[in-house]
């Protein structure tokens, strides 16, 4: 318990005294993980949209690729990223292994399976009746399809949040392709991992507790939003 007390008191100390070295990993936490879920809602919305709207041959087949790749365990994303872009590798020329960009597109891998399965669901349950609907309206394709991305933008934001939180927290890819150094590729989970294998239990404790802060702020804030689209869709459909 007095472990626990000391790590909760050093997380505000390291959080009020500005100390450079977290601040610098709490940025480099942020922009890894921030820049990576801006890309994976890219990727991911859209082709959950696409293979949720129309019907092809083979569409099985990728669902059941997009949802084998909501469960990919990271330390395999980790592992495929490095082998791409080890030296020896196909992308190994490019001389990305051990720096945030290799980060980023390991914590892509992850997400955007995530984010895609989790809007390809939201899509599927959408009334078929409403589909009909806006053709029967005069709704052309590109409107159809706009009108269904604004009755699934709320799980959109739940699928979002989801795939954040799939990679804010992971350690595994990150400390493979990224070698969690110091002053360069070194995140607040890859750095409470350090910690803990030094014996420094305090100062794990401290950081677990800022990404824990900084997942619960980044989270309210998507959750206020989402919250303020539902009301909108109420009063929208309660007129």
């Amino acid at each position: 318990m007095e472990l626990i007390y000391e790590g909760i008191k050093k997380a505000f100390i390291l959080i009020f005294t500005g100390d450079k070295e977290i601040l610098g990993i709490l940025l480099l936490t942020i922009r890894v993980s921030g820049i990576a879920v801006i890309i994976s809602m890219l990727l991911g919305i859209p082709l959950g949209f696409v293979v949720g709207l129309n019907h092809f041959r083979g569409k099985r087949i990728i669902t059941a690729f997009i949802n084998t790749g909501m469960g990919l365990p990271p330390v395999a994303a980790g592992l495929f990223i490095a082998l791409l872009f080890w030296r020896s590798g196909p992308f190994g020329f490019m001389g990305l292994m051990y720096t945030p960009t290799a980060m980023i597109i390991a914590q892509v891998v992850i997400a955007s399976p995530i984010i895609a399965g989790i809007t390809l669901a939201a899509v599927g349950q959408i009334n078929p009746k409403f589909k009909l609907q806006a053709v029967s309206l005069g709704a052309g394709r590109i409107q159809m399809s706009w009108l269904i991305f604004k009755e699934a933008k709320l799980p959109a934001l739940s699928a979002i949040m989801a795939g954040f939180g799939g990679i804010i927290s992971e350690v595994g890819a990150v400390m493979i392709v990224g070698g969690n150094i110091k002053g360069s590729t070194r995140v607040l989970t890859t750095a409470a991992v350090q910690m803990v294998r030094m014996g420094e239990f305090a100062s794990a404790i401290a950081l677990v507790i800022i990404l824990l802060i900084l997942v619960f702020a980044i989270n309210l804030i998507l959750t206020l939003i989402q919250q303020k689209e539902k009301e909108k869709w109420q009063i929208k459909y309660w007129k």
